[in-house]
């Protein structure tokens, strides 16, 4: 099963970061975020992407060609003009499909425009802006059951600030930055069928805006509810702290290899 990543957005929102590279390429423990999306999926069996790229688009194909090239020893041959890798290459088995979607495409038309390269089967949808410890097994199961176009992750946002208890004006408990009692939103990770395709418009088409929207109306989108770990990265805060959960030893979506699903 191939997995769909959307890729083009300009990353406004983390502009510390994204005036000089895509928000793809953002790193959390010195690997961009893209490559912790990939990870996530590549521990469930899930190797074959498919990317939508926009802004900065060329500096992600660099990075996946160096990647490939310097991933091991190289010989050059200044004579012939060669380079040869003796065989070695990255440890990922993963095959990359670098799409160009158009810088100024709306993220329902990227979906869109990588029909051709998803084919006529079910497909994994994703972001490039936050990170979870999804059950990806289980999400796919989940939506098999349903047999509706389309399943949404939703996910409890952590809180913002702490949360007090206070009783005749004395604080009875606090807790630092909770998740929300009630409450949920999309998080981001998706399952979908390839009917969606036909309720694209085109290029200028949001995804999470338009195109999810006329799904729920038509009863055709599920939730799959996931209690655990989900951060987003919309800020440079919030990049920090994903950050300092990786150099812990402790990411929370870092984890070993799992059997194919």
């Amino acid at each position: 099963m191939k997995v769909a990543i959307l890729a083009g957005g300009t990353g406004t929102r983390l502009a510390e970061e994204t005036v000089v590279r895509p928000k793809p390429l953002v790193e959390i423990g010195n690997m961009p975020i893209l490559w912790h999306v990939m990870t996530s999926y590549a521990q469930y069996g899930f190797r074959e992407f498919v990317v939508a790229l926009g802004y900065k688009g060329d500096q992600i194909k660099r990075y996946w060609a160096d990647y490939c090239l310097l991933g091991g020893s190289i010989t050059v041959d200044l004579a012939e003009g060669g380079i040869d890798q003796a065989g070695e290459r990255p440890a990922e088995d993963w095959v990359v499909r670098l799409i160009e979607t158009g810088e100024k495409t709306g993220s329902g038309g990227r979906v869109k425009r990588l029909s051709p390269y998803l084919g006529q089967e079910t497909f994994m949808l994703t972001y490039t802006d936050g990170l979870a410890d999804i059950d990806l097994a289980r999400l796919l199961e989940f939506h098999k059951k349903h047999g509706r176009l389309a399943t949404l992750t939703a996910v409890r946002p952590p809180g913002r600030f702490g949360h007090l208890d206070i009783v005749d004006g004395r604080v009875e408990s606090f807790l630092e930055k909770p998740r929300h009692e009630q409450g949920w939103i999309n998080g981001g990770f998706f399952v979908v069928e390839p009917g969606v395709f036909d309720y694209i418009d085109g290029d200028s088409d949001d995804w999470a805006g338009q195109i999810l929207t006329r799904l729920a109306e038509d009863g055709q989108l599920m939730a799959y509810q996931h209690e655990s770990f989900w951060q987003c990265m919309d800020t440079i805060q919030e990049k920090n702290y994903l950050d300092a959960l990786w150099q812990s030893g402790n990411a929370p979506w870092k984890g070993g290899e799992i059997s194919p699903a």
